[in-house]
């Protein structure tokens, strides 16, 4: 039997020094997720070309950007090389033990009451696996820090990671202590919140004090003010527990609190900003069987919240 079509691409390194290069934007930042040297990511990427008697880049002194042929290629080598992953993930899993070390990084509310319990449960039905947790509310550098997986709120920028849904549905609440309402009354709208203390919260140095809300078709903003501002999240859902004021939180950060009535919420007629979680890699390399495991064990605890999972984002 003779094969008049052969393959063209020779090396699979270089398809995925390729996918690579596409998915975080340039040669230096693919060798350094592939732990290659620059040089060697740039003969794999000539070398595919000269396979393939094709230009795959357009390149300038400052960016790379896809040509046609190399936005054709992309689209079929992405599912391949998962493919190839995801079998070589499978095999290795039914010859060896899970273990291993994971860092990972987390918001500090939800990580300190949902997920580190959550990780206990992990840890005892694997207990060869070691974690190290970044429980912080700035976003960790995942090129740059040795994070694994980071757990993080928001829809997640176009870039070379990708962000997996844990959970899709996850709107901001408005709500206070029966304490505080006791003393101050509750809020009619949101527009009232200016007779209020609210209890702010700073994310990479700002601080959060531009709340958003929607009824209807009717979209406002309010700024709020009070005497307590935090940079951790979880003091401030303690803050707002001890009755010192209104907050405004993410439903999963406050699903407990709610439901034991420590928390009640306020102008319920209003819907707050949707904060999704994400389970956020570097790249798709960095799916390892652990990670996975890890991913489908968090996307089952989260299921309690109503609306978990989904397609995953780069």
């Amino acid at each position: 039997m003779t094969f008049k079509n052969k393959l063209k691409i020779k090396n699979l390194q270089d398809l995925e020094v390729f996918v690579a290069a596409a998915e975080h934007g340039g040669l230096s930042a693919a060798a350094r997720v592939l732990d290659l040297s620059p040089a060697v990511a740039s003969v794999a990427l000539k070398r595919l070309e000269r396979d393939l008697r094709a230009s795959l880049f357009l390149r300038t002194t400052r960016s790379m950007r896809l040509t046609l042929d190399g936005e054709r290629l992309l689209e079929r080598a992405r599912p391949l090389l998962d493919s190839l992953r995801a079998a070589e993930e499978e095999i290795a899993s039914g010859h060896a033990v899970l273990e291993g070390q994971l860092q990972i990084s987390m918001p500090s509310d939800i990580g300190r009451h949902l997920f580190v319990p959550w990780l206990d449960e992990f840890q005892s039905a694997w207990p060869g696996v070691r974690l190290r947790l970044q429980l912080a509310d700035r976003l960790a550098d995942m090129y740059r820090e040795p994070v694994d997986v980071a757990i993080r709120y928001g829809h997640q920028p176009d870039s070379g990671m990708v962000a997996f849904p844990l959970l899709t549905a996850n709107p901001r609440v408005l709500c206070a202590a029966p304490s505080y309402i006791a003393r101050h009354g509750r809020p009619a709208s949101p527009a009232q919140l200016a007779e209020h203390n609210c209890l702010c919260f700073m994310l990479d140095g700002e601080v959060y004090e531009r709340w958003r809300f929607r009824k209807g078709g009717n979209d406002i903003q309010v700024h709020v003010a009070g005497n307590r501002v935090a940079d951790d999240s979880e003091v401030v859902r303690r803050w707002a527990v001890e009755g010192h004021g209104i907050a405004y939180r993410a439903r999963a950060d406050i699903f407990d609190d709610l439901a034991a009535g420590r928390l009640l919420p306020l102008c319920e007629d209003w819907e707050g900003d949707n904060v999704p979680l994400y389970f956020v890699v570097a790249g798709r390399r960095q799916i390892s069987p652990l990670v996975r495991l890890l991913r489908e064990f968090l996307l089952a605890r989260c299921g309690r919240f109503g609306i978990a999972g989904g397609r995953p984002r780069r």
